[in-house]
């Protein structure tokens, strides 16, 4: 399977970046890149666990809508979200209606708080699941690892939702806790770089 595209402007990008208009901005500027930001993990971590069971595009083309419903993903003021907001948000058409994951962001949201009070940051603990780089397999050749397994584990312990290997994997990828872009893609060496030059949260 060929796993690279050549696009209109002649770059080559990941196969799966062609599938939606919407992903070549997406995979370009934002995935595979090495996030530190909290609320950026916070929310990808949440947007992943929507996406179970469902397309990346359904999510992305959503993700505004699900800013704005989740106060831009601040846990704090999630974690204060009642019974009233649940049944407010099920009523919500711009998001996806669906309880247990409306749900599993408020209880990850109090679970982050004590997360961050553990660790003293998100990313301090979601980076300490860092891959070595020297021994990742073939890019895009995997959908779980030992280190997706062993965070979603970790997560779940501390009552974590919505938070399986598969997901946490995804999440991984695109927060560029490994550069998973495909070999002969443009963004590699771009991702490969920006890595180079992250200073690791701890």
């Amino acid at each position: 399977m060929n796993k690279i595209v050549t696009g209109e402007d002649g770059r080559t990008r990941c196969a799966w970046s062609a599938s939606a208009p919407e992903f070549d901005a997406y995979h370009d500027t934002e995935w595979g890149y090495p996030v530190g930001d909290d609320i950026r993990l916070f929310e990808k971590i949440c947007l992943e666990s929507f996406q179970s069971g469902l397309s990346w595009r359904t999510i992305l083309v959503k993700r505004e809508n699900f800013r704005a419903a989740f106060c831009g993903f601040d846990w704090d003021r999630v974690a204060a979200f009642t019974d009233a907001d649940v049944e407010r948000l099920l009523k919500d058409a711009s998001i996806i209606r669906h309880r247990g994951k409306i749900g599993a962001v408020i209880n990850n949201a109090r679970r982050a708080q004590e997360l961050v009070e553990e660790f003293g940051s998100l990313a301090a603990f979601f980076w300490s699941y860092e891959p070595d780089p020297e021994n990742l397999p073939e890019p895009q050749t995997q959908s779980t690892s030992s280190e997706s397994i062993a965070l979603s584990k970790a997560l779940k312990k501390r009552g974590w939702k919505f938070v399986g290997p598969t997901t946490v994997f995804a999440f991984m990828q695109a927060m560029g806790l490994i550069n998973d872009h495909a070999t002969g893609c443009y963004c590699r060496e771009k991702a490969d770089r920006a890595r180079s030059a992250f200073t690791k949260p701890v």
